[in-house]
Parts: C-alpha cells; structure tokens; sequence
C-alpha cells in the first residue's frame, strides 16, 4: 500500500452498540479502532476502497483490496467471550459454508476475509426460500469439533444470559417479563445439562448473517461459535423475522408451524428446538435492552410469550 495514510471514520452505529454493550471498555477499544485498523492495512499491504456503514454491531468493516489487486474485507471486531474464537471456526470451515478466511491477527480481532456480495443478505428472499437455503447451509456447518477445541459450551452461554437478565431486571420491560425470562433461563438449564450431542455451532446463524457469494450461491458470516447441540443453532433461525412471524393471522399456529418445518427439516427434536426457541427469544431481548433497542425488546418478549 502506498500514499498517505487513510482516514478511517467509526460509524455512529458502531460506537453506540460498543458504548452501550461494553461501557468504559468499549470506548476505550474504540479510541483505538482506527489505528489498529490502519495498522493492518499497512502490514498486509491493503488498500483502503470504503468503511461500511453502518457495518457491524462488534466490528469496524471495511472492503480492501489486496497487492494483487483482488477484493477482500478487513474486519477489525471488539474481542467478547463470543467472538474471540471466530478465527478458528473459520479456519475449521475452511471456506465450506463459511467466508474464508484469508488472514487473521486473533489477538488484535483482525480478520482478513473474502469478499462477498454484502448488499445480498439472504433476508432479501422471501421466508420460504430463505428457509430452504438457510438449512441447507446449517447442515453444511454442523461438523465435528476439533481435538482440544477451544469453543465455549452451552452452559457458559446460558450463564451469561442470566447475567445480563440480572442487569437488566429493574428496567420495567425485564421486570414485567421477570417470570418468562426465569422460565426461559431454567428451561435452557435442563436442556443443556441433557444434550446428547456436541457439534461445532456457528452461534448466531440468521438471514442476515448469510450472504450471496460466488464461489458458492449463500455463505455464513459472523459466527459467534460454540460447541453444543443443533437445536440450540437452529433456534436462532427459529426466530429469525420476529416482526413478519407476530404480524401473521394466528401467531401460536404460525409458530407450531415454523417449528415443525424446521425441525423436519434437520431432524431435529421439536421440543428441544421450542425451548431453545423461548431462550433465545429472551436472549435476544435482554441483547436489546442492553442497547437500547426498546422496540426490539418488545418484539422479542412478545415473541418469547408466544412460544
């Protein structure tokens, strides 16, 4: 890379998500987000081409290209117990399902990847077909886990969940919910101390964490990953378009009905997909609440009580 050095702007997006999820923390690994980002362009010999915004919630996101002139992203992430491992689930992948991997300084949260078609989420299908393409790609991701695999379990997500519920209990959207999330949160503790299987799980597996490619027609990106049982990923898709699932005629009929097809789908336990449903629905919640995403909250909890 040659030329001055690029500036490199935060986008507003990203600095309130980190500020409100991470407090002190978060500013202070803002204040140093562009260096560390310019830093690694420099290091890889990329050239800046634009910094997405509004980009990612965790993560500064910017289309390069590399020496040679190919396209590629640099995503400079905020390290959380949830995406310090990403780099190795990538690498396991290996490109199958995934975005490959190109590049990785794990401990500076730098990631060098593919570029893939970000303005063609597999959101901008309708829910039938993304329904389709999305299992599809989930059953390419279940793999086994590497030897001594470094990925979190089940429990641990479990636990974090009940922390922030305790955060967030005295706001008066978690205080009017308190016997749902204490029922999701006991729920998702009996069906993680009974899971008969263990798979690598890419964490956080939605239609917006889904791309169009051209190596392949869909890609994953942005896993959160972690060892655990299918119905725990599938869950997340379970409840993916709250909005367009509460809008529907019939809301518990159009629920049974997700499930059932999702579970069929993947052979997965329809009970266990349903409680790993209302967890992650609280979950998602409480993610809000911590944001300040008041109506996403809402969505949520309302969703979480319909399941």
């Amino acid at each position: 890379m040659s030329g001055a050095a690029p500036t490199i702007t935060v986008p507003t997006w990203l600095t309130h998500t980190v500020t409100a999820a991470h407090g002190e923390a978060g500013r202070a690994w803002l204040a140093t987000l562009p260096a560390t980002a310019a830093a690694h362009l420099a290091d890889w010999d990329l050239t800046l081409e634009r910094t997405l915004d509004p980009g990612g919630s965790l993560s500064l996101i910017a289309y390069v290209h590399r020496d040679d002139l190919s396209p590629a992203v640099l995503k400079t992430g905020l390290l959380t117990p949830e995406t310090a491992h990403e780099h190795t689930a990538l690498t396991h992948w290996a490109g199958r399902g995934a975005v490959l991997l190109l590049d990785a300084d794990p401990a500076a949260g730098v990631l060098l990847l593919e570029r893939l078609h970000g303005g063609i989420p597999l959101r901008s299908l309708a829910e039938p077909k993304a329904m389709l393409e999305a299992t599809s790609l989930l059953h390419r991701l279940w793999v086994e886990l590497p030897g001594d695999h470094p990925f979190p379990g089940l429990d641990g997500r479990v636990d974090a969940t009940a922390a922030r519920a305790g955060e967030q209990r005295a706001h008066p959207a978690a205080a009017a919910a308190q016997a749902l999330i204490d029922e999701a949160l006991e729920t998702a503790r009996g069906l993680a101390g009974s899971a008969g299987e263990s798979f690598l799980l890419h964490g956080d597996f939605h239609h917006g964490n889904v791309l169009a490619a051209d190596r392949s027609p869909w890609l994953a990106i942005d896993p959160r990953p972690l060892a655990g049982e299918r119905a725990y990923d599938l869950a997340r898709l379970a409840v993916d378009r709250a909005d367009t699932l509460l809008g529907s005629p019939g809301v518990p009929a159009a629920l049974r009905r997700r499930l059932g097809q999702l579970s069929d789908a993947l052979d997965i336990d329809r009970d266990r997909l349903r409680g790993w449903a209302l967890f992650r629905s609280v979950d998602l919640a409480l993610r809000a609440l911590t944001a300040a995403r008041h109506e996403d909250a809402e969505l949520y909890l309302e969703l979480a009580d319909a399941l």
